[in-house]
C-alpha cells in the first residue's frame, strides 16, 4: 500500500474494486475495526480469514492498483464538481446506514445533505399520461410539504416525480445505476443538471461504470434505503419498481401503491403490491396519516424575547392562505372546516390543504370531534 493513501482514498478504492459486494466490504471493515487502511496492510492469509473473502477477493485487494487509479478518479471528481463521501460523513443519508448492505461510499454531485425526510416515488419507464400526472403532482405535493423526493432519473414516472419537486422549488435526489459521468437516459441531461443545482445526484459506482442488470437492482436498494417510504405509481409485475418495493419491505420501509385500470399492464404490479399488503395510495393524506414527521419538519427554534408572539415570527414562513387560516385561530378559537372557510373566504379544499401544512408544522391540532385548535405556540 502506498504510504500516501489517505483514509478517504482507501474507502474509494474498496468501494470501486470489481466483484466485491457491499456485504463483504462491510464485513471486512467490521473485522478490521472500521479502518480501511488496515485492510490494505493485511496479507493474503489474514484477508481470507474473514468470512466471505476467498482467493479472488483477496487477490483484488492485494492487487488493487491494477484495477483502480486513485489520482485519475480524483481528477474526474474535480472536473465533475463532485465529491466522494463515506458512511462517516455528514452528507451520507442517515436512513441508508441502517440497511444490512449499505454502500461504504457514494459519489455525489450537488450540495444537498439530506436534511429532510425522504420519500421515494418510482414506477415504469413505459407509463401512461395518468401515471405521469399522478407522479408529478405527488412529487410537487411532497416537496411543498418539506419532503425530499427520491427517484432514479429514469424515463416515465421517475422523470415526472423529479419534475414535480423542481416545479415548486423543492428538494429532489436522483440515484443513478451508473457512474456520475453517464447520463441515462441522455434526454434527461437538463433534468440531471437542474437536480444537481438544488438537490443531489448520487451513485455508488465509479466514473465510467455503465448501467447493467447488476447495477440497477443495487441502485434500487439505495433508493428505498434512503427513504422512510416508497410510492409505486405504475409498474408491471416484472418492473424495476417492484424490485425497489421488495427492498423497501426487507428494509422495513412503508410501501404505497397507486391503483390503476384493471386492464392496464402498467398497473398490474401496483395491484399485486396492494394484494400483498402495500397501502393503497389515493392522496398525500395516506402518507401523512401514517407518518409522524413533526420533529423533522418543525421550524427552526426562534428566539422570542423582544420579538413579539411566536405566531408573528412564523408568519413569514407561511403561504398567504396558511396565514389566513392561522390568523383565524387568534383568541383560542376552536373551528371546523366550514367555519374556517367562512372566516377566510377560502374554499374547503384550500382550507384542507392549508390545515395539513399547519398540522405538519405543529401549529394546529385536530381534535377528536373533527374541529381544529391552535397549539400553545400561539
Amino acid at each position: 500500500m502506498p504510504p500516501d493513501l489517505t483514509e478517504r482514498q482507501a474507502f474509494m478504492v474498496l468501494n470501486d474494486l470489481p466483484n466485491i459486494g457491499p456485504i463483504t466490504l462491510n464485513r471486512l471493515l467490521e473485522e478490521f475495526g472500521g479502518d480501511p487502511l488496515a485492510i490494505f496492510r493485511a496479507d493474503k492469509r489474514r484477508l481470507e480469514s474473514v468470512r466471505g473473502v476467498g482467493p479472488e477477493t483477496s487477490a483484488a485487494l492485494l492487487g488493487w492498483q491494477q484495477h483502480f487509479d486513485v489520482v485519475r478518479e480524483e481528477q474526474r471528481l474535480a472536473q465533475a464538481g463532485a465529491v466522494f463521501i463515506t458512511a462517516r460523513d455528514e452528507g451520507y443519508p442517515k436512513m441508508l446506514r441502517e440497511i444490512h448492505d449499505p454502500p461504504i461510499g457514494l459519489y455525489r454531485k450537488g450540495d444537498y445533505l439530506f436534511g429532510q425526510p425522504c420519500i421515494a416515488v418510482v414506477g415504469s419507464r413505459r407509463t401512461t399520461l395518468y401515471g405521469q400526472s399522478v407522479a408529478k403532482k405527488l412529487g410537487a405535493d411532497l416537496a411543498r410539504l418539506g419532503f425530499c423526493v427520491v427517484s432514479g432519473l429514469a424515463r416515465g414516472i421517475d422523470t415526472a416525480a423529479h419534475e414535480g419537486a423542481l416545479s415548486v422549488e423543492g428538494k429532489t435526489v436522483a440515484v443513478l445505476g451508473c457512474g456520475l459521468d453517464i447520463v441515462y437516459p441522455p434526454e434527461n441531461l437538463d433534468l440531471y443538471r437542474r437536480i444537481a443545482e438544488t438537490g443531489a445526484v448520487i451513485s455508488e459506482f465509479p466514473f465510467g461504470r455503465k448501467a447493467d442488470r447488476q447495477t440497477f437492482p443495487m441502485r434500487n436498494r439505495v433508493v428505498s434505503g434512503i427513504c422512510e417510504a416508497v410510492v409505486v405509481v405504475e409498474s408491471d409485475v416484472n418492473g424495476g419498481a417492484m424490485i425497489t418495493a421488495r427492498f423497501a419491505g426487507e428494509q422495513g420501509r412503508l410501501i404505497y401503491a397507486v391503483p390503476g385500470r384493471i386492464d392496464q399492464p402498467s398497473s398490474a404490479g401496483c395491484h399485486q403490491l396492494i394484494r400483498d399488503g402495500a397501502t393503497l395510495f389515493t392522496s398525500i393524506d395516506d402518507i401523512l396519516n401514517e407518518l409522524n414527521y413533526l420533529d423533522g419538519l418543525r421550524p427552526r427554534a426562534i428566539e422570542t424575547e423582544g420579538q413579539g408572539s411566536l405566531l408573528e415570527q412564523l408568519m413569514p414562513q407561511l403561504s398567504a392562505q396558511e396565514k389566513q387560516i392561522a390568523a383565524a385561530f387568534r383568541g383560542g378559537s376552536i373551528l371546523n372546516m366550514d367555519a374556517l372557510a367562512a372566516a377566510t373566504g377560502l374554499g374547503v379544499s384550500e382550507v384542507s390543504a392549508a390545515l395539513m401544512v399547519l398540522e405538519l408544522k405543529k401549529l394546529v391540532s385536530k381534535r377528536a370531534d373533527g374541529t381544529f385548535e391552535a397549539r400553545s405556540l400561539f
